[in-house]
């Protein structure tokens, strides 16, 4: 698939979510980002805002296999995974496979389960596949995570472990509508007897992985290169950041950037690329240091401090 092509494709997309889905564009760009990208998404909002909406409708978009799983302390990694059920008139074991065998699983409250729960979920975000009783199984293709948390309730949840928070490629936050869009959207309420408002379907399996590929054709200038790398470099050295982006936090960089591309309608990358997708690919990535999360540092605020700090590439 072409880039005119695939930036069409994007915006359809887009259009299809927002019919059901109330929020800001750019950020339901940063979630088809995360798609493009080949990665997971992270948002973390106030519960109420539309989350679990937004995995439902991309999915449906995108015509692809849907299944929700609600984390809780007491969930098992079988829960999630699948497991071995013994067949008595065949007297074998047969793998009854999980909720996590679809294209996109949404993992809601995922920092509400404990952290053998987590480290299953890690397998299948990293491997794109699981491990039961000593055999693995591939999830299908595509397969990518939209995980949820709510940042206000911390009573019976799990810090998520830092390995985990860097397989999210974005995390972002969908915020509370306009008066605009909350009037809007009780007048989509009003005029349909469904709780869950309807999304057309766009694409199938295969045009999913089609447009998937476009961002591979993208092309990246060396000076780009070398201004993403200082970006992330940049970050480990500043004094209120105790871990800055790893390696692997730079490489999303580059996936996210092409992916933005894409979505632009551009066969090339652009230093604004770069910065419109900083914050949701890079702030996630970071652990403050005690004295800067004592003195209530955001680390948005980092990565903007880090944005102003790198000289940005003049491009002829």
């Amino acid at each position: 698939m072409d880039i005119d092509t695939a930036s069409e494709t994007c915006s359809e997309v887009l259009d299809a979510i927002s019919e059901a889905v109330i929020a800001d564009r750019a950020f339901l760009e940063t979630v088809l980002t995360g798609v493009l990208a080949r990665g997971h998404v992270l948002l973390e909002d106030v519960p109420g805002t539309g989350k679990t909406l937004t995995a439902r409708s991309v999915a449906t978009a995108l015509g692809l296999s849907f299944s929700r799983v609600q984390f809780t302390p007491d969930l098992l990694p079988a829960d999630v995974t699948g497991t071995n059920i013994y067949d008595e008139r065949e007297r074998t074991f047969e793998f009854s496979p999980g909720p996590i065998f679809a294209n996109v699983v949404l993992a809601d409250e995922i920092n509400r389960a404990p952290p053998k729960t987590q480290a299953a979920l890690l397998e299948a975000m990293e491997e794109g596949q699981v491990t039961v009783d000593g055999e693995t199984h591939q999830l299908p293709s595509p397969f990518f995570v939209i995980a949820t948390q709510n940042p206000v309730e911390q009573e019976g949840t799990f810090t998520l472990p830092e390995a985990q928070v860097d397989r999210f490629v974005v995390k972002s936050a969908i915020g509370y509508p306009d008066l605009d869009g909350e009037v809007e959207l009780l007048h989509r309420r009003a005029g349909r007897s469904d709780q869950s408002p309807s999304v057309e379907r766009v694409l199938d399996r295969d045009a999913v992985a089609a447009i998937r590929r476009a961002p591979e054709s993208v092309r990246v200038e060396d000076d780009l290169l070398e201004y993403m790398a200082k970006l992330a470099r940049e970050t480990r050295t500043d004094r209120r950041v105790r871990i800055g982006v790893s390696p692997r936090g730079t490489q999303r960089l580059f996936e996210a950037t092409r992916a933005r591309a894409v979505i632009e309608g551009r066969e090339f990358v652009t230093p604004d690329d770069v910065k419109r997708v900083a914050q949701s690919v890079l702030a996630h990535r970071l652990v403050l240091t005690p004295d800067a999360r004592v003195e209530d540092v955001r680390k948005s605020d980092v990565v903007d401090d880090v944005l102003g700090r790198v000289t940005v590439p003049t491009l002829e």
